[in-house]
C-alpha cells in the first residue's frame, strides 16, 4: 500500500498505480465530478496519473489557480482541434494557460480571420466539447515525435523538439487531435461547458520581430455559462476603464513611434499624478527613517558582473555601449548602485538598519509582443528602496515594509490583496538560483514566519524566486475584480557579499548584512495603470490632475471666476477657469468626461452673495458655499488623502 497525505494532514492508504481521480471517487462522486487535475509532491499532474510511491496530494477544482490553469491549457487544446477540422494546414505553435484564460499561436498561411471565424470557432469548440473526448497522455521518442511532425511538414514543432532530450517527450490526444505537449489535462472536453474566444492578434515566432508573424487567437472557457456571462459583463466594464484608453482620453501618458515602443511620454496630467504619488512615497519614507539618494542611469559592465545580475538578467538589459574600450549597460535595477553607495563609507552596527531610497529610472528591454500599455514598458520609474540590516532587526524591517503596503491599500482602497511567496526550486541551484542551500532555507523560513506572525494572507509558488533570494509579489485586485501584480518585497543573501559589504557589530568584527530590496508602489508605470483602471479615471481630489474647474454661466462672470481661481491656486490647489463662450450644459459634460472632481458654477447669484454652486463628480449639485467654506473642505480632503 502507499500513504498519500492531504492538505489538512490526514494520510490514507490506497494500493499502488491509484490515480488521482481514483481517490476522488473513493471519497465521493461528487468530488471526482469537480476534479480538473491533481498535485502530487507539488508538482501538478493529470487526474490519471497513476501513484506508486507514498507522497503528498491535493485534489484540484476550478477553485484552485493550477485546477483553473489546466482547465484553459486543455481548453486551447479544443480551440486547435476545431481550426485544425476547419483550416486544412494549419501549423501551431504555443497554446498555453495565461491569466484569465488561453491563446495558441498558428500559421495560417494566407489565412486572414475574421470575427465571423471566431463565431464559427466556437460553435465548433462546442460541439467537440459535447464529445466528452478523454485527454490522452503517451510518452513517446524524440525519433518518433521528429517522424510525426516531419511527415506534417510542421517546422515550428520541430523546432520545439530539438530542445527537447529523449525521454521527456509527451503528446496529448483529444477527439482527432494531436499536440506535442508535456501537459497536464483535464479529463475530458466534456468539463469545458462555455467557450468565448475573445480576439485576434498577431505574435512574431518566439517573440521576435525578426521572425514570421503568426495569428494567435484568445478565448476564455468556464465550466458553467452563468460564470461566462459575469465574466463577459466584467470585461465590459474593464473595456470602459481600460488604462491605455482613459490615458489618452485624459491626457495621461502617451507613445510616439520615434521615442520607441514601450517608452511612455508622461503629459501634463499624468506628470501631476506621477508628482503626487512620489510625495506620498517621500513623506511615507521620511516618516519610517528612510534615506534618499540618487544615482546614474548608466554603470560600467563590471558592476553587473559583481552583482551577478548580466549572467542571470542580461537577455531582459539593453546591449551595452561601448566608450574607450569599456563596455556600460542602461541601469535596469537599482540595487548595484544602492551597494555602492553603503560601501562609500564605514559602517557600524550603530548605522544599522540603513534604509536608501530612490525614485530611480530604469530601462529593460521587454520583448515587443509583451509590452502592453502601461502595465509592460521599456523604461521604469521605480519607487525602490533597500534596507541593510542584521539578522536580529530581519524580522522588525521585513514587518515594516508589509505594514507600509498595508497603509497604502488602505488609501487607494484597494480591499482584496494576497501576498505570494516565491521560493527556490532545490534543484535548480548554481543555474537559475545562486548556489547556497542552507541560506534558501533559513531566509525562506525568516520571511514565511514575519507573513505568518503578521497574519498576512499568503501562498507559496515554487521556483519563483529572485535569483538571490526569497520574494513576496504583492498582488491586488482592482474595484471590478482585476488582477494586478503591483509590486515586490525581496530578501538578498549574496549581494552584500559578492560586494564586500560590511559593518563593524557589536562585538567589533566584520560582518555582512542582510538586504531587504523593496518597491511598494511598484512603478509610476504600473501603478498609474492600475489605478486608472481601479477608479475609472475619476482619482480622488488629491491625485487628481484638475482638481476644480470654475464653469461662469456667461462672460459676465469671467472676472469672478478668475479672481476666484487665484485665491484656489494661492491655498493649493490646482484649478482652472472655463472661460469658453459656450452653454453651461456643454461645459459641465465636457468637465465631466475630464473627471475633474468639483466644478464650481458661478452666475448672477454667486457674484452678489460671494459664493459658488459646488457640483461633485459623480453626485451632481452638493450645495452653494462661501469660497472659504468649501476652500476648508477641499483642503481637509486633500490633506488627509481621502479615498472616493
Amino acid at each position: 500500500m502507499i500513504n498519500v497525505q492531504f492538505p489538512d494532514g490526514a494520510v490514507r492508504n490506497y494500493a499502488p498505480g491509484s490515480t488521482p481521480m481514483d481517490i476522488a471517487k473513493s471519497i465521493s462522486e461528487g468530488l471526482a465530478k469537480k476534479v480538473l487535475a491533481a498535485s502530487l509532491n507539488g508538482t501538478v499532474c493529470d487526474a490519471a496519473t497513476p501513484i506508486h510511491a507514498d507522497c503528498t496530494m491535493r485534489l484540484l477544482t476550478w477553485d484552485d489557480a493550477d485546477g483553473r490553469s489546466t482547465f484553459w491549457h486543455s481548453s486551447a487544446h479544443l480551440m486547435a482541434e476545431a481550426v485544425e477540422q476547419t483550416i486544412p494546414g494549419v501549423k501551431f505553435w504555443v497554446g498555453p494557460a495565461v491569466e484569465k484564460g488561453f491563446y495558441y499561436d498558428m500559421d495560417l498561411g494566407d489565412r486572414h480571420l475574421t470575427e465571423e471565424d471566431l463565431v464559427a470557432l466556437e460553435k465548433k469548440m462546442n460541439e467537440l466539447a459535447k464529445k466528452n473526448s478523454p485527454y490522452v497522455r503517451k510518452e513517446i521518442s524524440k525519433s518518433d515525435a521528429v517522424q510525426y511532425f516531419d511527415e506534417k511538414g510542421d517546422e515550428y514543432k520541430l523546432d520545439l523538439l530539438a530542445g527537447l532530450e529523449d525521454g521527456t517527450i509527451t503528446f496529448y490526444t483529444q477527439g482527432e487531435f494531436t499536440d506535442l505537449c508535456r501537459g497536464p489535462h483535464i479529463p475530458h472536453t466534456g468539463l469545458i461547458k462555455a467557450i468565448k474566444l475573445t480576439s485576434i492578434a498577431g505574435a512574431y515566432w518566439k517573440g521576435d520581430e525578426k521572425n514570421k508573424q503568426l495569428t494567435r487567437i484568445y478565448g476564455v472557457s468556464f465550466p458553467n455559462q452563468k460564470e461566462l456571462d459575469e465574466y463577459l459583463l466584467m470585461l465590459e466594464e474593464a473595456k470602459k476603464r481600460d488604462h491605455r484608453k482613459l490615458g489618452k482620453e485624459l491626457g495621461i501618458f502617451t507613445f510616439d513611434d520615434d521615442v520607441g515602443p514601450g517608452l511612455p511620454l508622461w503629459m501634463p496630467n499624468g506628470t501631476v499624478v506621477i508628482e503626487e504619488l512620489e510625495k506620498l512615497a517621500k513623506e511615507t519614507e521620511l516618516d519610517a527613517g528612510y534615506k534618499r539618494v540618487v544615482t546614474p542611469h548608466i554603470a560600467k559592465e563590471s558592476m553587473y558582473l559583481t552583482s551577478g545580475h548580466l549572467p542571470y538578467y542580461q537577455d531582459s538589459m539593453y546591449p551595452p555601449m561601448e566608450l574607450e574600450g569599456i563596455k556600460y549597460y542602461l541601469k535596469a535595477m537599482n540595487c548595484p548602485h544602492h551597494h555602492k553607495i553603503f560601501a562609500a563609507e564605514p559602517r557600524s552596527y550603530k548605522d544599522l538598519p540603513l534604509r536608501l531610497a530612490e525614485y530611480g529610472t530604469c530601462y529593460r528591454y521587454e520583448q515587443s509582443g509583451e509590452l502592453f500599455g502601461l502595465m509592460r514598458v521599456r523604461c521604469l520609474h521605480m519607487n525602490d528602496a533597500h534596507i541593510y540590516c542584521s539578522k536580529e532587526d530581519f524580522a522588525e524591517e521585513f514587518r515594516a515594509v508589509n505594514d507600509m503596503y498595508i497603509k497604502y491599500f488602505g488609501i487607494f482602497g484597494i480591499e482584496k490583496y494576497v501576498m505570494r511567496l516565491s521560493l527556490h526550486d532545490p534543484a535548480k541551484l548554481g543555474q537559475k538560483y545562486i548556489d547556497e542551500p542552507e541560506l534558501w532555507i533559513e531566509t525562506e523560513q525568516m520571511v514565511r514566519k514575519v507573513l505568518i506572525e503578521s497574519n498576512i494572507p499568503f501562498v507559496e509558488v515554487p521556483d519563483e524566486a529572485a535569483f538571490y533570494g526569497p520574494k513576496i509579489d504583492v498582488q491586488i485586485w482592482s474595484a471590478i475584480g482585476r488582477e494586478f501584480t503591483l509590486a515586490t518585497n525581496q530578501v538578498d543573501f549574496a549581494q552584500g557579499r559578492r560586494f564586500g559589504l560590511q559593518y563593524t557589530n557589536k562585538e567589533n568584527h566584520p560582518e555582512t548584512p542582510l538586504i531587504i530590496h523593496r518597491a511598494p508602489l511598484g512603478t509610476h508605470e504600473r501603478f498609474i495603470g492600475f489605478l486608472l483602471e481601479h477608479y475609472a479615471g475619476k482619482f480622488p481630489l488629491w491625485l487628481a490632475p484638475l482638481q476644480v474647474k470654475l464653469l461662469p454661466i456667461s462672460d459676465r462672470f469671467n472676472e469672478y471666476a478668475h479672481a476666484t481661481c487665484a485665491v484656489l491656486k494661492k491655498a493649493g490647489l490646482r484649478a482652472e477657469v472655463d472661460d469658453r463662450s459656450e452653454k453651461i450644459g456643454k461645459k459641465i459634460r465636457d468637465t465631466e468626461l475630464m473627471k475633474v472632481p468639483y466644478m464650481f458654477i458661478i452666475g448672477e447669484k454667486e457674484v452678489g452673495e460671494n459664493t459658488v454652486a459646488v457640483r461633485r463628480q459623480g453626485k451632481g449639485d452638493v450645495g452653494q458655499y462661501s469660497i472659504s467654506e468649501i476652500l476648508t473642505t477641499l483642503t481637509s480632503e486633500i490633506n488627509n488623502r481621502h479615498n472616493n
